[in-house]
């Protein structure tokens, strides 16, 4: 069996951690190089370093603490935030990171995934889409969370798969930060839609919501959260026992 993924993830604002609840109310929590060699050593199995604001703030994403995580972990690191254009594409991927993920640039350009996709490998372009119930529908929302689109959201991961996303990551904006488990409901009706790996994001408050999430769905390829480890109210070696326990592979060290 293929062993499903933990993945911490450090939303980086002006060269710190941060955290919120609903994608607001942010509040500092470390420094990225230090949490970052952390993870890399305490059992992670990838690590996601988003700059959060870049795209809200129109400006490129920060590059110099970047690469200074690259050098500091031995796992494979994805990187979103202000990526616009292939430019960005092979300034992050030369950075360091493994697979560039992208948000709102695609929003922008649709094109963009398709075009990322040709020439650097589906391998390495992660659709990352932040979702909110709007109405009974999923809608994808923009710019960290701040702005409603108007799409509905599965039929544009589909899209986005189409054109050559080789991994989804579906952020749950309604239950991001609030610890009351994923959103399995979301979860499932993008797996239905889509056949490459996909990440929950949003809602874990226990180890227990993990072991819940892969129960409830099998096809879900990894398990990404954030506060629950930076404030260590879950420790991912222990993490990984109690998977195991319950008869999920999960990768020990």
């Amino acid at each position: 069996m293929i062993t499903k993924r933990i993945i911490p993830c450090l939303d980086v604002r002006n060269s710190r951690v941060v955290k919120g609840v609903n994608f607001e109310g942010l509040s500092d929590v470390s420094s990225p190089v230090e949490l970052a060699e952390y993870y890399s050593e305490n059992g992670a199995d990838e690590l996601v370093f988003y700059d959060i604001t870049a795209s809200f703030e129109n400006r490129a994403l920060f590059t110099g603490i970047l690469k200074e995580v690259a050098k500091t972990i031995f796992i494979p690191l994805t990187v979103g935030g202000g990526i616009n254009g292939l430019s960005d594409f092979e300034r992050v991927l030369s950075c360091g990171a493994d697979k560039v993920s992208v948000n709102s640039g695609a929003i922008r350009n649709p094109s963009l995934v398709y075009e990322a996709a040709k020439r650097y490998g589906d391998q390495c372009v992660v659709l990352s889409a932040d979702i909110k119930r709007v109405g009974g529908s999923f809608r994808v929302f923009a710019k960290g969370g701040r702005e409603d689109t108007g799409m509905e959201a599965i039929e544009w991961i589909r899209r986005c798969v189409d054109s050559g996303a080789g991994e989804v990551v579906v952020n749950s904006i309604d239950t991001d930060g609030v610890k009351g488990g994923f959103d399995i409901e979301m979860l499932s009706a993008v797996l239905e839609a889509v056949h490459v790996p996909v990440i929950a994001s949003g809602g874990a408050g226990s180890a227990e919501d993990f072991v819940k999430l892969f129960k409830a769905l099998p096809g879900v390829s990894a398990g990404l959260a954030a506060s629950v480890f930076h404030f260590g109210e879950v420790k991912i070696p222990k993490l990984k026992e109690l998977l195991a326990q319950n008869g999920i592979p999960a990768r020990i060290v």
